[in-house]
């Protein structure tokens, strides 16, 4: 039986996508479950597993090639099959950049050592200096028209009308992770509205919290226990409990997610990704730490699947690692909310009247506020500000 390879919708709403690669060539063996091919989605750029064994064949989508949702692009077959009657043809176009000429200049001659600054002072008149200064023209290489061999500023000036522009600055150009983020967030910007909520938090208990789990943790499940780690463990009930939270806003309207799937931001190569950690709430600390090792490790080795990135609901970005004390971050569409985290720091802060040393900690939510107001963003934190507090009690 032969299996076609079609291109998968992967998001919601999603009606084209991009083949960035081939990870097999036609003609070549393949086993269900290995990497096929690596399409680009508005999030990232994933794998795609092969869906049966077999041998690639009829390869009818180049790379670089936008195509349809469900669109056949390959096949695959047993030895000695035959393919069905079907093929579209595709192609792509090469672009071939010309070079430009270089442009004598005129005016100047061939290099040669530099005169004496005092001679060159002597035969340049002051306009003619001031204007050599002003255009970048080099006098000691120049021949003037005046009496004597005197620069003139019409010398000067056609000269620097002569000179090759010069070369334009260096343009970045971005990745495929990166001119995803820029269009993403973009998007987001410009089309949701955005409101923000503060509060700053003592990571005392956080702290003490993470020592007394990390050895456990680590010896259980392999993966070095951080504070994100806590924060999803402890936001993943608290959406439960506010569910605007944990909604989205799709075609005009609030729709209310079943699932709590907490996506979290993850720093590689040319941007941003955010893997997601699916039914965090019916997780445990060490699953949860395990999940966000394996994830992350995926990710920055750009082999993330589909179903990592797929159907999240709330996000957590934190950005503590690299000393941020605060930071408002983009919500990821059609997600309602995005947690932004910073860095655990010594603060003076009052304690019954008194000043006190604590290490604080700022978290600032963003909200879509067709979905999420003030008050529930606030009640929200509140919850959230008091479960860090104590966050062995809440984990038990």
């Amino acid at each position: 039986m032969a299996f076609s390879v079609v291109m998968p919708a992967l998001e919601m709403a999603q009606e084209t996508g991009k083949l960035v690669a081939w990870r097999k060539k036609e003609g070549e063996t393949v086993a269900k479950g290995e990497p096929l091919l690596e399409i680009e989605t508005d999030k990232a750029v994933l794998e795609v597993e092969a869906p049966a064994d077999g041998v690639l064949a009829r390869v009818s989508v180049h790379e670089g090639t936008v195509v349809p949702v469900g669109m056949t692009i390959a096949w695959i077959i047993r030895p000695g099959e035959s393919l069905p009657q079907d093929g579209t043809p595709h192609g792509s176009e090469q672009q071939r950049a010309n070079p430009t000429p270089s442009t004598p200049v005129s005016g100047l001659l061939p290099a040669q050592p530099a005169m004496d600054t005092r001679t060159v002072a002597a035969r340049i008149s002051p306009k003619a200096r001031r204007l050599a200064k002003e255009h970048g023209v080099d006098v000691a290489r120049m021949r003037g028209s005046g009496p004597s061999g005197e620069i003139l500023a019409s010398d000067v000036l056609a000269a620097a009308k002569s000179q090759p522009a010069p070369a334009p600055a260096p343009v970045e150009t971005l990745g495929a992770v990166g001119r995803l983020m820029a269009e993403r967030t973009t998007q987001s910007w410009t089309s949701v509205p955005h409101f923000f909520v503060v509060r700053e938090v003592d990571a005392g208990g956080l702290i003490a919290a993470r020592e007394h789990s990390k050895s456990a943790i680590e010896q259980a499940g392999g993966a070095t226990l951080t504070y994100t780690d806590f924060l999803v463990a402890l936001i993943a009930p608290l959406l439960a409990k506010h569910p605007p939270m944990n909604a989205s806003w799709v075609d005009g309207k609030i729709r209310s997610n079943a699932e709590i799937n907490v996506a979290v931001a993850a720093a590689v190569e040319g941007g941003v990704v955010a893997p997601v950690i699916h039914n965090a709430n019916r997780a445990g600390l060490w699953e949860i730490a395990a999940q966000r090792k394996a994830l992350t490790e995926r990710a920055r080795a750009g082999r993330l699947r589909p179903a990592d990135i797929a159907n999240a609901t709330f996000t957590i970005s934190n950005l503590g690692m690299y000393h941020v004390d605060a930071f408002s971050a983009i919500i990821s569409p059609p997600q309602a909310a995005i947690l932004a985290v910073g860095s655990i720091t010594d603060r003076v802060v009052p304690i019954a009247g008194q000043p006190a040393v604590r290490a604080m900690m700022t978290l600032t939510l963003s909200c879509d506020h067709r979905v999420i107001d003030g008050a529930r963003a606030a009640l929200f934190l509140n919850d959230l500000v008091e479960a860090l507090r104590e966050p062995e009690k809440r984990l038990r």
